[in-house]
């Protein structure tokens, strides 16, 4: 990485004009605006493709609220972020116009602006600058500093860690959530309001995962909390997924132990299907997303039934335009299987009648399917994880649940969900929703004595997966990055929606990496960060802001969170 120092005094003869007056903003008459000014264009940091420069207009003449300065950029270089200006470039032509925030500038005064720069080849500092129009045509020397310090912000902190590319866009995420209990008892309302709020120790969830039973009459146990998650939180969808048909209607006979869907059945699937979302919708609960079944190609010895990936494009093609109020999901099997999903895909009609891919998440990644999924992106599919369960760490002892202070609860939490987390968000799924929400070693406890969790209190894994559902909102779009040497130990992922430009930041690393400046693609008015490792649950950091950049400590073993407020 090359870095120089380069500083530039512009004197530029009287009748030089870069642009066309007409077609520059003159806030005070042009002669009176220009008359002595001077420019010091100064490049203060230089590296392999980027730099940094600052700007200085002294000796602006009488007071003004606005100016336009204008260069020309010859050698091709290109402005990318700037800070108390906004500057546009046309080809070679660039125009920097005050901000409102600058304030008045007083007579004879002097402003500062900077910007950050892509370059090729060489870098040479403008010849010629002009203001409001009319050439600068001040002396060279040193500038006596104003009587009143100019109202701007500091230069930013330099080269960034970590830069955001807002203009490549990947998927749009729908959101992450977790399953409510499927044979059990329903969330009580508090629970509920702790899952999917986004107020202080709430884990702001935005995707609730209901189980839809073979029998109707069971269909009432989740109203009241798929009510309060939709009515409390922001955005919430339901997810509603059958683990069998009526016993009836199956090849075995039974609820349990597999068996398929008998195929002069099919029509009924559907209308049960269709059913409950009516029921739902009468009852002010809006299903989002309906699957067709969970784990098709699995039958242990409860609630289940197979299906095959041609049964399955069958009964969609068929059947699916029956269910109503609703998109189809296919097919949760249990590692992302695509010959569960490809037929389905592949047929015109079958996926006309769905709106989203499942899968789950257990040997996915061994399976080499922890990727894009590119025959649901070629036809705009989008992906979801639907469940995931691991606790490995039971082992350890008595109340490691309960004891934020378990090593092995910690590293189980960061390095195997969190990173398949981050993953799934680069393979460009839209979606992550963990096993039951309430259980002892998930969100909030469930006061199971064995493992000292406090029922509805939140855990250390419920604030670690808050530092994405929380802050990644749905309907935001991934948007690239790209990272230094010194950010390389950080798994980092960058989204942009509703005026805001999160990151998410795993460091599972032994060690900090401090000082690390984060680039914006634009001035933030505001940034905030919150981090959860073991001795901190999505505490606020302290976080310095300039211009477009953030400067943040990330600790050892953490993930943290940056929102800026654009």
């Amino acid at each position: 990485m090359r870095r120089r120092r380069v500083t530039h005094t512009a004197l530029v003869s009287a009748g030089t004009v870069l642009l066309a007056s007409a077609a520059v903003a003159v806030a005070v008459p042009a002669g009176a605006a220009a008359a002595g000014c001077s420019v010091n264009y100064s490049v203060s940091s230089q590296w392999q493709g980027g730099f940094g420069a600052n700007v200085t207009i002294t000796n602006l003449g009488d007071a003004v609220t606005s100016w336009t300065l204008t260069w020309r950029y010859d050698a091709g270089q290109t402005v990318t972020q700037a800070w108390n200006a906004t500057v546009t470039q046309s080809g070679a032509a660039v125009t920097a116009k005050n901000v409102g925030y600058n304030g008045a500038i007083p007579t004879n005064g002097t402003v500062s602006f900077g910007f950050n720069g892509s370059w090729t080849g060489s870098n040479p500092e403008p010849g010629t600058f002009s203001l409001n129009g009319v050439a600068c045509t001040g002396g060279t020397g040193p500038t006596e500093p104003p009587t009143t310090p100019p109202t701007t912000t500091p230069p930013p902190n330099g080269p960034a860690d970590i830069t955001v590319n807002s203009a490549t866009r990947y998927q749009t995420v729908d959101g992450f959530g977790a399953a409510q209990s499927i044979w059990g008892s329903a969330w009580s309302t508090t629970d509920t309001q702790t899952l999917v709020g986004m107020g202080a120790n709430q884990l702001g969830l935005s995707i609730v995962r209901t189980g839809l039973s073979p029998v109707s009459s069971e269909w009432a146990t989740h109203v009241n909390s798929l009510k309060t998650a939709k009515s409390y939180g922001s955005n919430v969808k339901i997810l509603a997924s059958p683990w069998t048909a009526p016993a009836a209607w199956k090849t075995n006979n039974s609820r349990v132990n597999g068996g398929k869907l008998k195929t002069d059945y099919y029509d009924d699937y559907a209308n049960h299907l269709n059913s409950y979302v009516q029921y739902m919708r009468g009852q002010g609960v809006t299903v989002d997303v309906t699957s067709v079944q969970n784990e098709p190609d699995w039958h242990p010895d409860y609630d289940s039934m197979d299906w095959s990936g041609t049964e399955l494009r069958t009964f969609v093609r068929d059947q699916g335009a029956r269910v109503q109020n609703t998109r189809l999901m296919v097919a949760e099997a249990v590692n992302m299987n695509y010959t569960f999903t490809d037929p389905t895909l592949n047929d015109a009609t079958a996926r006309n009648n769905i709106g989203y891919i499942g899968g789950h998440l257990y040997g996915t990644e061994e399976s080499g399917r922890l990727r894009p999924y590119s025959l649901a992106e070629q036809h705009n599919k989008p992906v979801w994880m639907t469940e995931w369960n691991l606790h490995a760490a039971d082992g350890g002892g008595s109340n490691i649940w309960g004891n934020p202070a378990n090593t092995a609860v910690w590293n189980e939490t960061l390095d195997d969900i969190m990173r398949t987390v981050h993953k799934s968000m680069e393979a460009n799924w839209n979606a992550y929703i963990w096993w039951y929400g309430k259980r002892y070693y998930s969100f909030i406890g469930d006061g199971e004595s064995a493992y000292g969790t406090v029922a509805g209190a939140p855990l250390k894994r419920g604030y670690a997966f808050s530092q994405y559902a929380k802050y990644v909102r749905p309907g935001y779009q991934r948007v690239a990055l790209t990272k230094s040497s010194k950010a390389s130990p950080l798994e980092v992922t960058a989204y942009q929606g509703d005026g805001k430009i999160t990151l998410v930041i795993l460091n599972r690393s032994n060690s900090a990496v401090n000082n690390a400046v984060i680039q914006a693609p634009q001035n933030v008015s505001r940034a905030e960060h919150y981090l959860t490792s073991q001795n901190a649950n999505a505490a606020s950091q302290p976080t310095t802001v300039n211009g477009g950049q953030a400067t943040i400590n990330v600790g050892a073993r953490s993930i943290s969170t940056v929102v800026f407020t654009l």
